[in-house]
């Protein structure tokens, strides 16, 4: 037997209008000052305020978001007393309004408790809207909740069926000034969970549709949607096109990853966004290619196969792990992503000194469970090795 949760999703062009028809009387946004700052989500702001209803705009939320920053908004959150929370940002600010309004709805929990298999009765005081600006977490669909413990220097994977969002609204526009790198880091992040939904262990006949064709026009759109970051005139047809595109895409893989699971690229990503604060999707998608060569020199590689072969990547069935590799690092390059720890900076003696570290939090991490090959703990420290070299993995 299998669950699959999903919010009410309002996509397309014009998505954020519905908020209008929403009864609001006290809304609690949750979003990240740098958003704040630039303007980027004052059309979301402005969709709320003609709710009539009253606003409070919680912004401290940091890259990987913290315990210290749950904390304190659930504070905010226990004083305003809101009948909506609205999470609106990228993954960080999604993330901590679930676990802000979990916490808010039960104050006798830590966060280190919100967990699958307890009953959390939500929704006595409040609900959740999630708006994502970014084309890549999928958090606006997913009941994930990644927590970064500072004290620990460890990513925490939380999350209860039941604090998945009543309603995500999937509106483009928000997108569409994401500049090139979070364009790629994100688009990169929706790919590995398109990948990852696809080859783990616990895929299902529902979610591989949806993990399928989020590849398909994540490989399609992706170099569009950054040359559009980059181009002087960004509001052409076939970059605002490719831009939904890849807004719809990031969504469907949210839906298809989180009703089954990620797999190893995310374990390693987890750790090294922990220790050295690389982007998760920079990190996830950067150890990607390295997991599909080791996965493909497991006992079966099939859903590999099946994977390139449906993406349309050419090459013999017996080597498909390499040709989908070798296809994952043609398109980080496209869009100007490093392919190894050592390009993109880290110092050799700094990562070796952590390395034991990241081996054992990744060997804990809990989307290690569904890798297709499940590696030892010297395979895994081979990987990161691989990964921090850029050599290709013959293990």
């Amino acid at each position: 037997m299998w669950h699959f949760v999903s919010p009410k999703i309002v996509f397309g062009e014009s998505a954020l209008s519905s908020l209008e028809e929403i009864n609001i009387s006290r809304a609690l946004v949750v979003t990240d000052h740098n958003l704040v700052e630039i303007g980027a989500i004052q059309p979301a702001l402005e969709c709320i305020r003609k709710t009539g209803c009253e606003m409070l705009v919680f912004d401290h939320v940091s890259p990987d978001p913290t315990l210290e920053s749950v904390e304190l908004g659930t504070a905010v959150a226990n004083d305003f007393q809101p009948d909506w929370i609205i999470g609106l940002g990228g993954g960080s600010p999604m993330d901590t309004a679930k676990a802000i309004w979990v916490l808010y709805e039960r104050p006798d929990l830590i966060p280190a408790m919100i967990n699958p298999f307890i009953k959390l009765g939500l929704r006595e005081k409040s609900r959740l809207i999630t708006i994502p600006t970014t084309s890549g977490t999928g958090a606006d669909v997913t009941w994930a909740i990644v927590l970064t413990d500072t004290e620990n220097n460890r990513k925490m994977g939380l999350g209860n069926r039941e604090n998945a969002a009543d309603i995500a609204l999937v509106d483009p526009a928000l997108a569409s000034s994401m500049p090139p790198r979070l364009t790629a880091d994100t688009g990169l992040d929706a790919l590995t969970h398109a990948v990852e939904g696809f080859i783990c262990t616990w895929h299902t006949d529902i979610t591989d549709g949806l993990c399928l064709n989020a590849a398909r026009e994540i490989f399609q759109n992706l170099p569009v949607a950054y040359e559009a970051a980059q181009a002087d005139n960004p509001q052409q047809e076939c970059y605002t096109a490719a831009r939904e595109k890849m807004h719809n895409a990031a969504t469907s893989a949210g839906l298809g990853f989180g009703n089954a699971m990620a797999s190893l690229a995310h374990a390693m990503g987890h750790v090294l966004g922990s220790v050295f604060h690389i982007p998760h999707g920079r990190a996830v998608g950067l150890c990607l290619p390295y997991t599909i060569e080791f996965a493909a020199r497991g006992e079966d590689p099939s859903r590999i196969t099946i994977l390139a072969e449906m993406l349309g990547i050419k090459g013999e069935k017996s080597s498909a792990g390499l040709t989908l590799a070798a296809a994952l690092r043609d398109l980080a390059r496209e869009v100007e992503n490093p392919l190894s720890l050592e390009e993109l900076g880290l110092d050799q003696k700094e990562f070796q000194q952590v390395l034991e570290k990241m081996v054992d939090d990744a060997f804990n991490d809990t989307q290690i469970i569904t890798a297709p090959r499940a590696p030892s703990y010297q395979e895994l420290e081979k990987l990161f090795l691989a990964a921090y070299s850029g050599q290709p993995v013959e293990f």
